[in-house]
């Protein structure tokens, strides 16, 4: 009981927490409430996240924002064509110690040694440059001269993409698009919302930190430790083994438009995400609900459409949509 009296405590000064973060990114963000929650349910849950929205959303502003009340470390990256994997990971340089004279190498840590890192444009910069950075969000450590270099925790990526103007960009794999756990994708606001946007356009409101690295990890603690319920994790990997067309439980309206569907990972991913809305929620177990909120941030990069889908301008939006109304009821 006591045990359960304190999570309650816990999930209390979560919910009071995400109140004061809402708030103070009402002072610069106008809507996109739907996004912000996603964002905050990645984070909570220890995913990495990738935003795709066209030129002047507010997408850096979002996450730069974010990044303030969470009270972490923050470092912007613009990922461009000739930026180097060393400029990401760090690199080793030649020191003299001026007192004796003496030389020698010393490790001088790039900014992906941040809590939250923003990688501007992922798409800009060559492959290698986005595998080194994609390695160190698998593995949390950079890896130099042989010398292993833990990442600060908690440690949270966000790279934003442009879905106009291919030409010179290098867009990620579908393999690579699985490290994250989220595809958030922004829309343009409502008429109201940008009229609110066009008069705020000159606010100096500040957003003050709300939440540090130990409540983070409190609340992930409690993440971990959350009871779900079994009917949960059935409704999870049913829909993601829907999502494959050489499955028996893969809906025939959709099966011509993919070519492969979402792995285990999904499964996980979305019990996790899940758990997540429930605790912004208040709630102490997620229901079916929650997998049903959590099916598109996790599932859209995770499909890859056939020849069809594109002929028949049928995204991954629209053959989820259909998975959840078949196996997700």
């Amino acid at each position: 009981m006591k045990e359960q009296s304190n999570d309650a405590r816990v999930i209390q000064e979560l919910q009071e927490k995400v109140k004061a973060i809402k708030g103070a990114l009402s002072k610069k963000i106008v809507g996109q409430q739907v996004v912000i929650d996603d964002l905050l349910a990645c984070f909570l849950s220890g995913g990495h996240c990738i935003i795709t929205g066209v030129p002047g959303l507010a997408k850096t502003m979002l996450v730069q924002n974010l990044a303030r009340c969470l009270d972490l470390q923050f470092n912007r990256v613009q990922f461009t064509p000739d930026l180097m994997p060393s400029d990401i990971t760090g690199s080793e340089i030649l020191v003299e110690d001026k007192a004796t004279g003496a030389r020698e190498f010393k490790f001088v840590k790039g900014p992906v040694f941040s809590n939250i890192v923003l990688a501007d444009e992922i798409n800009r910069t060559p492959p290698k440059t986005q595998s080194a950075l994609l390695q160190a969000m698998q593995e949390s450590e950079v890896t130099s001269s042989g010398v292993n270099y833990k990442l600060p925790v908690p440690f949270w990526v966000l790279a934003t993409q442009n879905p106009i103007e291919q030409e010179g960009t290098y867009p990620l794999p579908e393999a690579q698009q699985d490290r994250f756990m989220f595809s958030i994708e922004i829309g343009y606001p409502d008429e109201q919302s940008e009229l609110e946007i066009a008069r705020s356009m000159f606010s100096a409101q500040e957003v003050d930190p709300v939440v540090d690295a130990k409540s983070v990890m409190k609340f992930r603690e409690l993440l971990g430790s959350m009871p779900v319920a079994d009917s949960v994790v059935k409704a999870a990997v049913t829909l993601v083994r829907s999502s494959r067309p050489d499955s028996a439980q893969c809906p025939s309206a959709v099966k011509k438009y993919l070519s492969w569907g979402a792995g285990p990972r999904a499964s996980q991913f979305l019990v996790l995400a899940a758990k997540s809305y429930a605790l912004l929620d208040g709630r102490a177990t997620p229901d079916k609900g929650d997998i049903k909120r959590a099916a598109y941030p996790v599932l859209r990069h995770r499909i890859v459409r056939s020849f069809h889908g594109d002929v028949d301008g049928v995204g991954s939006n629209d053959i989820i949509k259909v998975l959840l109304e078949k196996s997700c009821r």
